[in-house]
């Protein structure tokens, strides 16, 4: 009878570990959105950072749900072959609306990588910009870690760095098929000839 009753306390504690785990779990795990890039070469399946950099997740998943990159395309490549005249070289894919595609959204404010704390590393997604603050719908992925695309990184001579939103979790195999495709005379040999379409990103 005794041993009968340790054995009982022995479950009830295993259980209520388990049952206080798994609540645990239930309550810290929070799903970030996930969108997928169909491409005329596979899909990318890409985690946003919504809680890290909300201004920009917002933008993109604006144009996503306003299905602004289907007929998109993929028309840029970095690699460190076409970009002689630069002194820090990186290496990315660019992509973004199809030309002609209509008006989009106003530029958003520059989410700096030294307050989010999303580097640019390899399969890191990305805002493509000019000027700070100037963000509107193309994009560009990582190929490799970037740190000089970070804040206080040297590729831009302004040192702002790119504002970094999310990454890659599926697919980095299709961007780099892209990385490698042929490239034409156009930005100093830095696009894609042909364009890699991009059928159209949605929400998964």
């Amino acid at each position: 009878m005794k041993n009968y009753f340790i054995l009982l306390v022995i479950v009830s504690f295993i259980c209520t570990a388990e049952c206080s785990s798994t609540k645990n779990i239930t309550k810290d795990t929070k799903s970030n959105p996930v969108v997928i890039i169909q491409t005329g070469l596979g899909n990318i399946e890409v985690e946003l950072y919504p809680d890290k950099a909300p201004i920009t997740v917002a933008n993109f998943l604006t144009y996503v749900d306003s299905v602004m990159y289907e007929g998109g395309r993929f028309h840029r490549t970095v690699t460190m072959d076409n970009q002689p005249n630069d002194d820090v070289k990186i290496e990315v894919i660019q992509g973004g609306r199809a030309q002609g595609s209509g008006r989009g959204f106003p530029a958003i404010k520059l989410e700096r990588t030294n307050l989010n704390g999303i580097l640019h590393k390899d399969g890191v997604i990305s805002m493509a910009r000019g000027g700070p603050d100037s963000a509107t719908s193309d994009f560009f992925i990582c190929v490799g870690d970037q740190p000089s695309l970070d804040f206080g990184g040297a590729r831009n001579t302004d040192g702002q760095g790119f504002a970094a939103f999310g990454k890659v979790i599926y697919g980095m195999d299709v961007v780099r098929k892209i990385h490698v495709q042929p490239t034409g005379s156009a930005r100093g040999g830095q696009s894609l000839n042909p364009p890699i379409k991009i059928i159209n990103i949605t929400r998964k």
